[in-house]
């Protein structure tokens, strides 16, 4: 009888992905680095266990949303009486991209520690340039 392999945390290989972000719709960028954080990618998917990768994303700022989603706000609460503040998508898109991505991906990963564990790995920079390039390896 054949058993399903499942990986233990020592065991996880991980690789450093680089994804351009300029011209591309948001959303489609946004699930593809989901999957790579969660390791879905890979044959030896466990999913109780952190098997994800490391994900850079370069030219955040230039990322183009489809349709109305330009007026797409995004809301927090400060914790006092009549504290809501919002900021719309383009605003977060110029002024900081990175909160921008995680929001967006924190939503595609699990709602646990190993979720916030996989959120780490995710590294967004508003430009091209990056000091991750000693850990890239041509993947």
């Amino acid at each position: 009888m054949k058993f399903t392999k499942m990986v233990k945390p020592n065991e996880v290989e991980r690789q450093w992905h680089v994804i351009d972000a300029e011209g591309k719709t948001f959303g489609r960028v946004v699930t593809e680095i989901a999957t790579l954080l969660r390791g879905k990618h890979k044959p030896s998917y466990t999913p109780h266990v952190d098997c994800g990768d490391y994900v850079v994303v370069i030219n955040a700022s230039k990322v183009k949303v489809s349709g109305s989603k330009e007026n797409k706000e995004y809301h927090r609460h400060t914790g006092y009486f009549g504290g809501v503040k919002s900021e719309k998508l383009a605003q977060l898109r110029e002024k900081n991209p990175e909160k921008l991505f995680k929001l967006a991906t924190r939503g595609m990963l699990p709602k646990t520690k190993l979720g916030r564990a996989m959120l780490k790995k995710l590294k967004v920079y508003p430009g091209s340039e990056h000091p991750h390039t000693a850990q890239v390896k041509g993947n």
